[in-house]
C-alpha cells in the first residue's frame, strides 16, 4: 500500500512538472488590454484565435467584396508602336526610324452591365491598340472613348452580347479614415489580386499633381494601376492611381482618385465629350514657399485667398485677398486639397456655399462655378483663352482659341491675337482640348498646327 502511494505521489509529481513545462515553454498566450471601470488597465492572459486579434477585424467580412469585384475589375493591355531612332545612324540620317511594338498593362473597372470601362489614363496613354481580359479569360478590343489627363482617368468601351459584372460607384466624400478597404487589380500580370488594408487619409496631396487623392495601405503594384479601390460592402470608392516608392514597388502607401471625381469625369466625357470643370477664381498661396512661412500662412487652418481672378464666381461673390475658406456645402475644409478634391466633383454652373473667415468674422458666400477661361498649352508654352461670341464671329469661326501671350521664344513671330484652330488634322474647341492634344507631344513628334489670322487667313506652323 506505501509503494502504491509512492508511486501514485511520484505521477501526480510529474504531470504537474509536464503540464507547467507545456504552459511555460509551448503554449503561446495573446494579450489584449481590457479596459476595466476603473481608471486602471489590466492585462490579462487569454487564447482568443489568430483570426480574431486586432480592432474588430474578426467581423469584417472581405469575402463578399472580393468575390464582386474581381469579376468586375478587367486586365489592359496598350499596345503602342515606338518611331523613335534604334540607332546612332538612324538618328543623323533618317532612316525613318524602326517601329517597335511596346506592351504595357494595367487594370480597369467594369461600371456598366454594357461594357464601359474606366481606367487611368497614364495605362492607356499613347496606344495603338487597346485590349481588355475579363477575369473569365476572354479577350476583347476596347475602344477609347475619352480621357482626362488632369485626373488621370480615362474611359474605355467593349462590345460585348451578354450583361457584365460592374460595380457601382460609392459617395467617396462619406469614406472614413481607418475604413477597411481592398484593391482589387492586376499587379505584374497577376490576374484578379486582391489586397486588403485602411483608409489612411483622406485629399491626400501629392508633388507636381493638382489632384485630391484616397491614401491607403493596401498593397498596390505596378499593373494594379486603373484596379479597383472597394470597401466592405462592394462599393466602388477609388481607381488606384499611385504609389510613393524609390524602388518602382509597394513600400506601404498608395494612393486612389476619389470615386466622385472618377464618377463625374466619366459622365462628363458620356454627355459633353470632354471634362467640364469648374473653378472657384481664387488665386493661393503655395505651402511651404517663403511669403507662406514668413506670413504664418503654414500655420492657417483653411484655405488662404491671395488672389481673386477677374469676372470669375468668387469676383461675382465679393470675396476678398485674405480671406480664409473654412467650409464649403458644410464640408471643412483645412488644406488646398481638401478644397480641389471637393471642386473637382462639380461643373460649371453649379453653386456652392463657401464660409470664409473675414478677420475675426465668419462669413457665408454663395459662389457660381465658373468654366476656366484661359490656360498654358504645353510644349510650346502660348497662353490661350476661349472664344467669346464676339471673336467667333469677327473671325468667322465656330471653333478654336485665342493666342493671348507668348513665352520669350516666340515674342518677334506674330502669334499673339491670332486663334489656335486645329493640331495636325484634329480640331481645337476649347483651352482644355488644346492642353490635352499638345500633352501628347513626345520629342520624337513632328506635328502641324493651324492658325487664323487677323485678315481670315489660315497660316500652318510645323513643330519638331
Amino acid at each position: 500500500m506505501k509503494k502504491f502511494g509512492s508511486l501514485l505521489l511520484v505521477s501526480v509529481f510529474a504531470g504537474a512538472i509536464t503540464l507547467g513545462a507545456y504552459k511555460l515553454f509551448l503554449e503561446k498566450p495573446n494579450y489584449a488590454i481590457v479596459p476595466q471601470e476603473s481608471s486602471a488597465n489590466i492585462i490579462t492572459s487569454s487564447y482568443t484565435p489568430t483570426s480574431a486579434r486586432g480592432s474588430g477585424i474578426n467581423e469584417v467580412d472581405f469575402t463578399m467584396a472580393a468575390e464582386n469585384s474581381v469579376n468586375a475589375v478587367v486586365h489592359v493591355k496598350n499596345v503602342s508602336v515606338s518611331k523613335g531612332p534604334s540607332s546612332i545612324m538612324e538618328f543623323f540620317y533618317g532612316y525613318g526610324g524602326s517601329q517597335k511594338p511596346q506592351v504595357g498593362t494595367g487594370s480597369g473597372v467594369i461600371i456598366s452591365q454594357d461594357g464601359y470601362i474606366v481606367t487611368n489614363n497614364h495605362v492607356i496613354a499613347n496606344a495603338d491598340q487597346l485590349q481588355v481580359t475579363l477575369n473569365n479569360n476572354k479577350t476583347y478590343d476596347a475602344e477609347l472613348i475619352g480621357t482626362d489627363p488632369n485626373s488621370d482617368i480615362a474611359l474605355l468601351k467593349i462590345d460585348v452580347d451578354r450583361k457584365l459584372p460592374y460595380l457601382a460607384f460609392g459617395d467617396s466624400d462619406n469614406t472614413k479614415v481607418g475604413e477597411w478597404v481592398l484593391a482589387v487589380g492586376n499587379p505584374f500580370n497577376l490576374t484578379s489580386t486582391v489586397t486588403a488594408g485602411i483608409v489612411s487619409a483622406k485629399a491626400r496631396a501629392l508633388a507636381s499633381i493638382d489632384q485630391s487623392f484616397i491614401q491607403t495601405d493596401a498593397a498596390v503594384n505596378p499593373g494594379n494601376s486603373g484596379g479597383a479601390l472597394v470597401n466592405t460592402n462592394g462599393d466602388l470608392i477609388g481607381i488606384n492611381t499611385a504609389i510613393t516608392s524609390q524602388t518602382g514597388s509597394y513600400v506601404g502607401y498608395s494612393f486612389a482618385v476619389p470615386s466622385n471625381i472618377a464618377k463625374k469625369v466619366v459622365e462628363d466625357i458620356m454627355e459633353y465629350g470632354n471634362v467640364q470643370k469648374g473653378i472657384l477664381g481664387i488665386n493661393t498661396v503655395p505651402m511651404n514657399s517663403p511669403y507662406a512661412i514668413e506670413n504664418g500662412i503654414n500655420e492657417i487652418d483653411g484655405v488662404y485667398i491671395a488672389g481673386v481672378e477677374e469676372d470669375s464666381g468668387a469676383d461675382d461673390a465679393e470675396l476678398q485677398e485674405g480671406d480664409i475658406i473654412k467650409n464649403i456645402d458644410n464640408v471643412e475644409i483645412h488644406k488646398f486639397s481638401d478644397l480641389i478634391g471637393y471642386i473637382s466633383s462639380k461643373r460649371p454652373g453649379d453653386q456652392l456655399m463657401v464660409t470664409v473667415l473675414r478677420g475675426e468674422d465668419k462669413m457665408d458666400f454663395p459662389v457660381t462655378l465658373k468654366e476656366r477661361q484661359t490656360i498654358v498649352i504645353p510644349v510650346l508654352g502660348f497662353e490661350v483663352k476661349n472664344l467669346t461670341e464676339d471673336e467667333k464671329k469677327s473671325f468667322k469661326t465656330k471653333k478654336g482659341v485665342k493666342i493671348i501671350g507668348v513665352p520669350e521664344t516666340y515674342r518677334d513671330y506674330g502669334f499673339e491675337g491670332k486663334v489656335l484652330l486645329s493640331f495636325g488634322d484634329e480640331e481645337i474647341n476649347n483651352i482644355q482640348d488644346a492642353k490635352n492634344k499638345f500633352g501628347r507631344i513626345s520629342r520624337y513628334d513632328r506635328a502641324s498646327i493651324t492658325m487664323l489670322n487677323k485678315k481670315g487667313e489660315k497660316e500652318r506652323l510645323i513643330i519638331q
